[in-house]
């Protein structure tokens, strides 16, 4: 049960987000490592802007900070004036968000990857703290329209078309 007395609901798109966000991570890795920014997406040619990559946690609590006091996101969103705190996780699995305690938990280094150290996954779980109600699907339709409306207004509109095209094509509904 969630913290408000509701049932949350069944996380039935869960897999159809994570397999749409790992070909965007692709698009942008190749993008980065090619230098080739401009993509074709479903007929239109966008030139994709430059995705943010963090060194350590406190970078990515600067960043989480900074987008949380901006003035178009608090005003969308009243969670956005709760705080975050980021802190690093043990494993290298997955990144996640911790609801009672607002805390945003990043695998840093495995390897010599830092998947997890960069934008489009900090942006994710920021979507998550910023659900307004506790009942909500974790990865619904109302997680994925929220998800995008951060990333268009921050990474930017070429960035939110790629994910919105690649979920659509994975089978994500939006709300």
């Amino acid at each position: 049960m969630s913290d408000d007395g509701r049932q949350p609901r069944r996380d039935s798109q869960r897999a159809k987000v994570y397999d749409g966000e790992q070909l965007v991570r692709g698009v942008f890795d190749r993008a980065a490592e090619f230098g080739h920014r401009t993509v074709d997406i479903y007929g239109s040619q966008v030139t994709l802007p430059v995705e943010r990559r963090f060194a350590s946690v406190e970078s990515v609590q600067s960043y989480v900070d900074k987008v949380l006091a901006l003035n178009w996101v608090r005003g969308q969103w009243a969670r956005a004036g709760v705080p975050v705190r980021v802190r690093a996780r043990a494993g290298s699995s997955a990144a996640h968000y911790e609801v009672a305690e607002a805390v945003l938990a990043v695998p840093l280094h495995t390897g010599v990857s830092a998947w997890a150290l960069r934008e489009l996954v900090v942006l994710h779980e920021l979507a998550h703290h910023l659900a307004p109600t506790a009942g909500e699907a974790p990865h619904g339709p109302e997680f994925c329209t929220r998800y995008i409306e951060l990333v268009d207004g921050v990474i930017g509109p070429e960035a939110a078309l790629l994910i919105r095209a690649t979920f659509g094509g994975c089978g994500v509904r939006f709300g």
